[in-house]
């Protein structure tokens, strides 16, 4: 399964989402009518979804683990309930780069400390930096050291690592290996500044390929890993002996024995093939490595595995199979702490008929294999598949023999044994993390249980999404593993859409008032490129393509289910009726264009291209450019028609450099009017009208009030209120939104690798009455203390404040005191400030209208010792408030 979720991020790039600056205006508009509300939020349950290329356990304390992926950020390893916690979700739109997680390091000496390297292209795909994040309280909260160079959370390589390393002995020092040619680079001050190591000798040459203009397969994938041996320092000394690899085939290990001073290359190493990883174990001698003739994560034909005596200088071939027999490049690389000599890798480039998991338990002499032929094509495992958490991962396959379904894996990268548990392996694919809690049972002759290890770990591209009035709430279309039907939100639906299974959805519609007919469209290699379903997604069946089409493109349902239209890749606008049997080419409309059904006039359909809005009344046969004027001239443009209101069109999309904002049509698209608020907008989407209100609620994804979020709407965009807060922006949210039709406040928000996330308010949300002093909030409060997250010295709360008077707030400021001592270390949706015990948390200016009925917000990190008892009162200004 190959990674297709670059293109999300190129079409926002192309559209010029995120270059330029703000046009100037001849004067300030009126200030737009903004208020806060506090929302929950949680993923649509998919359980991974993605590539997991680095797991990390911190080698001082039990059960703490980090994950990293490709585009979705990174995750704690939460033990008491075998999940994982998202750590990234406040990067920013303008920073959606740094949800591209290159390497994770956890500190052996300060567990609370973590580091993440990010940035998610080196090439003009990302147009910022690379970062370095580091974290004192485990990833609660981030401070941030910009790099003059990028980093590829998401290039090819991606596996290789770590790149990111904390000296052992003296954890003040980190260093990290570049691309690009960059080099190596160190910091001494715990992360915060960095500098190049400029004795370092060798940058790196090698690139997937060379010829490729885009400088994506062309980039030199640089310095790829730091391992430290921990054996030659001391406490608080650095330590003298760092191993470093580098991406060049003929020089690919170098070494310090002076604490970074000077650089030599390992004398006598292997050449020819590329060290993914290098792992040493300290009590035996041993550096292994394990190569691979290319940079993965999909590639690899030849691999090797190899072990240096640090002691001796000695080289020894140990790879579980010779060269010639390998098809596939090694490169997960793990030992045993606890069982020194134990080693294993895998074949991570092992696409048929599977991967492949070595064992070896005397230092690399002899292997065993995870399963072997008996009889080819027949095989023999040493481990079960446990899949019930995630049925999806079978696919619907019914391979023959020798492949099985669910597959051990594939672009296996990522392998960790839990340094303090023998039994516990973690293993990344291209899908998921799988794991086992009695590897023991490799040795002893009996079978040992994969499962997946994943649950809280949502790594999905989001193309699409749709929420019918009946069936089930929430449809997707998903890059890489085509989308689901989810039926109930807090669970992980049985199958993803198949018959047939796309690689990736692209766009997906449903009949408005026949919601059991749905179509989807996508891409896949070879056979059609669009299905349609008659119960509302549950089961499918394929239709057929007009000549040419080469990829998905965007699709559109008559709201009767009656006819559609669908606008492909490599071909142009097309329409049939009925199950799409027999198409045929639209008039008067480009191809490429974007279309869309009305809600309610089953013959009509709309199509947008370049500036210009399209309206066939004739089933889509022949389309019309209409009048309309001042639209956004590129194509970055999402519209949608309002259900139960004929020829009422919303239009989203533009770019800084021209038009860009929110757009009302009344008229079929004859004419848009601009909403004057809303400076950006990238999505629109209904949902259920709020009580009393006739119109639909407005959702979208935009920047209003100069600030960037998630927005709500109950009166025709004449005023907003933002949903989202700066814990949650999830990076870039441009390609999709939706409100329920049945849930008055949900809405559904897609990601670039985080999955779908849904909020639900807990409060009314109405509009601030506008601008005027700024009293101190009277009438009644209400105030809910949650400690999310704990660990030794350290805590994460989250406090949500309630207006339950009768009158609105603008501006506030709560007060308690800490019973314990605590002390703020940082805080966010708030200004705090603390004195003694005593806490003051004050509005930021954006979330200081609190509408009666409504709520806010705020979240922090303190310090604790002893105990960590919660705050029993609470005031605003005079008043106490009830506490929950």
């Amino acid at each position: 399964m190959r990674r297709t979720r670059i293109l999300t991020a190129v079409l926002a790039l192309a559209a010029g989402l995120l270059s330029g600056a703000p046009t100037a205006l001849a004067a300030d508009p009126p200030a737009p009518k903004l208020a806060a509300d506090t929302y929950t939020w949680k993923n649509a349950r998919i359980d991974g979804g993605g590539f997991v290329p680095g797991i990390v356990f911190n080698r001082s304390e039990k059960n703490l683990a980090y994950a990293r992926t490709d585009i979705g950020g990174a995750y704690r390893w939460q033990e008491s309930s075998k999940t994982w916690t998202p750590l990234l979700d406040s990067v920013g739109w303008d920073d959606w780069g740094h949800t591209g997680v290159v390497s994770i390091a956890t500190d052996s000496v300060d567990p609370n400390r973590v580091y993440a390297a990010v940035g998610t292209y080196t090439n003009s795909w990302d147009p910022k930096n690379g970062a370095v994040m580091r974290s004192s309280d485990r990833g609660a909260s981030w401070r941030k050291a910009n790099l003059p160079f990028k980093l590829g959370g998401n290039m090819p390589g991606r596996g290789m690592g770590e790149r990111l390393a904390v000296d052992p002995n003296r954890n003040s020092v980190l260093y990290l290996g570049a691309p690009s040619g960059k080099g190596l680079w160190r910091s001494t001050d715990s992360g915060v500044t960095w500098s190049q190591v400029a004795n370092f000798p060798n940058v790196g040459n090698y690139a997937q390929d060379p010829s490729d203009t885009s400088g994506y397969a062309s980039d030199n994938q640089g310095i790829v890993w730091v391992t430290f041996d921990e054996s030659t320092g001391t406490a608080g000394n650095a330590t003298k002996t760092i191993y470093v690899g580098v991406a060049d085939k003929d020089n690919a290990v170098y070494r310090s024995t002076d604490a970074g001073a000077t650089w030599q290359r390992l004398a006598g190493q292997p050449t020819g093939h590329l060290a993914h990883k290098g792992v040493l174990d300290t009590k035996n001698g041993h550096l292994y490595l394990a190569y691979s003739d290319k940079g993965g994560p999909y590639d690899g034909g030849k691999g090797q595995v190899w072990r240096y005596a640090t002691g001796s200088g000695a080289w020894t071939d140990i790879s579980p199979v010779a060269e010639a027999d390998t098809f596939y490049g090694f490169s997960g690389l793990t030992v045993d702490r606890q069982k020194p000599g134990t080693v294993m890798a895998t074949a991570y480039s092992a696409w048929w008929p599977d991967t492949q998991i070595f064992r070896s338990t005397d230092s690399g002499a002899t292997w065993t294999k995870a399963w072997d032929y008996t009889s080819y094509p027949d095989r023999e495992n040493r481990y079960t598949m446990d899949v019930s958490s995630s049925p999806w991962l079978t696919w619907g396959a019914n391979p023959q023999p020798p492949e099985q379904t669910p597959k051990l894996g594939w672009m296996t990268e990522a392998l960790e044994i839990d340094p303090f548990n023998s039994n516990r392996m973690m293993y990344g694919t291209g899908a998921t993390i799988y794991g086992t809690e009695n590897l023991g049972n490799w040795d002893g002759g009996g079978k040992f249980t994969v499962k997946p290890m994943v649950r809280g770990l949502e790594e999905t591209a989001v193309n699409d999404l749709a929420s019918p009035p009946s069936g089930a709430p929430l449809l997707s279309a998903l890059g890489d593993i085509g989308g689901f039907r989810h039926t109930d939100l807090t669970k992980v639906p049985s199958m993803m859409f198949t018959q047939p299974n796309f690689t990736t959805t692209t766009s997906l519609d449903f009949a408005e008032s026949k919601p059991d007919t749905v179509v989807r469209v996508g891409n896949l290699d070879s056979g059609p490129h669009i299905a349609f379903s008659t119960d509302n997604g549950a089961n499918w069946f394929a239709g057929t393509d007009p000549s040419g089409v080469s990829g998905g493109g965007t699709v559109a349902a008559a709201a009767d289910g009656s006819r559609f239209v669908w606008s492909p890749e490599g071909a142009g606008v097309h329409h049939a009726t009925g199950f799409g049997t027999s198409w045929q080419a639209s008039g008067g409309i480009p191809a490429g264009a974007i279309v869309e059904a009305d809600r309610v006039d089953p013959k009509t359909f709309y199509g947008f291209k370049s500036g210009k809005f399209y309206v066939s009344t004739d089933g889509g046969a022949t389309f019309k450019a209409t009048p309309a004027t001042g639209l956004p001239s590129g194509d970055s443009v999402r519209f949608k028609a309002l259900p139960g209101g004929k020829g009422d069109v919303w239009l989203a999309g533009g770019a800084t450099d021209g038009a860009y904002g929110l757009w009302h049509s009344t008229d079929g698209g004859a004419t848009f009017t601009k909403l004057p608020d809303v400076e950006q907008a990238d999505t629109v989407g209904f949902g259920k009208a709020a009580p009393g209100a006739s119109y639909q609620t407005l959702y979208t994804s935009a920047k209003i009030g100069g600030v960037r979020g998630i927005f709500r709407s109950t009166d025709k965009g004449a005023s907003w209120t933002r949903i989202n807060d700066d814990a949650h922006q999830w990076g870039w949210t441009g390609a999709a939104i939706t409100g329920d039709p049945r849930v008055y406040g949900r809405v559904y928000v897609s990601t670039n690798g985080r999955g779908v996330l849904y909020g639900d308010s807990s409060g009314g949300g109405t509009t601030d009455p506008g601008p005027g002093p700024d009293p101190a909030p009277t009438g009644a409060c209400k105030v809910t203390y949650k400690v999310t997250s704990q660990w030794a010295g350290g805590f994460q709360a989250d406090v949500q404040l309630a207006n339950t008077g009768t009158s609105a707030w603008n501006g506030w400021s709560l007060n308690w005191g800490f019973p314990d001592g605590q002390k703020l270390t940082q805080a966010w949706n708030a200004e705090a400030a603390q004195s003694g015990a005593a806490v003051t948390a004050k509005n930021i200016g954006w979330n200081g209208n609190v509408a009666a009925g409504s709520s806010v917000s705020f979240g922090f990190t303190a310090n604790w010792s002893g105990t960590n008892t919660k705050p029993t009162a609470f005031t605003l200004g005079d008043r106490n408030c009830t506490v929950a």
